[in-house]
Order: structure tokens, then sequence, then C-alpha cells
């Protein structure tokens, strides 16, 4: 029985990735080195702030400490908000999506390894801002994706939310990435790829159904997956 739909955020709800992306890759200037795009989308995008900040330092052996990785997060954090301002939307076919699921009652949640503060400032503005009922965020986790802390503690959060104890195998988790995917299998939730930062083949092992936009899955596509 569906009785939760949890989202991730960059690449499902809006076209942030490409943003992250180039505010990294500002961030790390003062080091002499950029990361090729390929090795971003291969390496690094299903990551937190700080565990690609960590990644970076490692592969281009930069022997960064804590404190400095923290400040990394920091700087990149300023430099990501003023890309957002010059503009971010929400994905086609998103909108309709979540309203659909809000009007069927369905509980909503997102887990993303962005910050609060970056998914806050995403969805200011937009007209999906307040339907989510909890938000999981990197600065709510000790472990990022594909480790399924997240969205264990997101459906806890749902759980202290809702009368009817919803289980792992009553959600279905929308996601770009297979990390995210994994993350999903790992926590016994049902999974929708959506191929927006991904092809169709690369998602299809990892998740119960892929689509190209979510307004192409209905209620009852939803609730196929979790009677399975």
């Amino acid at each position: 029985m569906l009785k939760a739909v949890i989202f991730d955020f960059d690449g499902v709800i809006t076209d942030s990735e490409p943003l992250h992306y180039e505010a990294i890759n500002k961030t790390i200037t003062k080091y002499d080195i950029q990361i090729p795009k390929e090795k971003y989308w291969d390496d690094y995008l299903g990551y937190t702030d700080i565990d690609c900040f960590a990644a970076i330092s490692k592969d281009y052996e930069l022997d960064l400490d804590d404190d400095e990785l923290d400040q990394l997060v920091d700087e990149k954090f300023l430099i990501f908000e003023e890309l957002v301002r010059k503009g971010t939307t929400v994905i086609d076919g998103v909108a309709v999506f979540v309203k659909m699921l809000k009007d069927g009652n369905v509980p909503l949640a997102i887990c993303s390894g962005a910050l609060a503060a970056d998914i806050e400032l995403m969805l200011d503005g937009t007209e999906i801002k307040g339907l989510f009922d909890v938000i999981v965020s990197a600065d709510d986790v000790e472990k990022g994706k594909p480790d399924p802390e997240g969205y264990i503690q997101t459906l806890e959060k749902l759980n202290e939310k809702v009368c009817d104890r919803i289980l792992p195998g009553e959600c279905v988790v929308i996601e770009d990435s297979h990390w995210g995917l994994e993350a999903a299998r790992s926590a016994g939730m049902k999974s929708i790829a959506v191929a927006n930062t991904y092809p169709k083949q690369h998602l299809q092992e990892y998740a119960d159904l892929v689509t190209d936009r979510l307004d192409l899955i209905g209620l009852n596509d939803l609730k196929k997956l979790c009677n399975n």
C-alpha cells in the first residue's frame, strides 16, 4: 500500500546539478584545478558538499584538513547562492506531480544530500514550497548516499507526523542517480528513477521504474509499485 513519497532534490525537483558543478569549480579555482564535467557526474554528483570536497582533496592530493574542508563548504554555499539568485527552476512536470500527490493526501518528504539552506533557497518563491511534510538534508545525517541513513531518518520523521505507521515498502523514492537509488533499495523502499541527469539505461538496474518526467507517472503507478 502506498503511504508516502520521498523526493531527492537536486536533479529531481530543481535543475540545480549544473549550478552545484559550477559552484564547486569556482570554489577550488584557488588550487589551480578544475573538475571535468564527466568526472563530476561520474564520481561526485551524489555526494554531500563535505564528502565531495573530501573526495576532491584525495583525488587531487590536496591534503586538506577538516577545517579547510568546512571552509570550502561555506565558500561554495555563497557562490551557489549567487548562482541560484540569477535563476533556477522547478523541473517540468514536478509541480503537477507533487500537487497530484498532495490532492491524494499522500505524505511527502525530501531527502537530499544538499544543505538545508540550499533547499530552502531554491524552494523559495516556487509553487511547491510548503507542500512537503518532512525535509531531511545533509545537515541531518552523518553518512550521505548511497548509505541509507537519510531515507531511514526521513521515514522516522514521517512516522512522527502521521497516525498510520508507514513501513519502508510503503514508500516510493524519486531519484535521479544510482547513489540515491542504491540508498533507497538499502532502506527497503520502492524507487522511481527520473532520467534528468543520467540516461534511462544507466538507471534501469537500480530502479523499480524509470521515467523521462514525473508527470507521466500516475497515482495508480505508484500504488502498483507498493503492491508488488
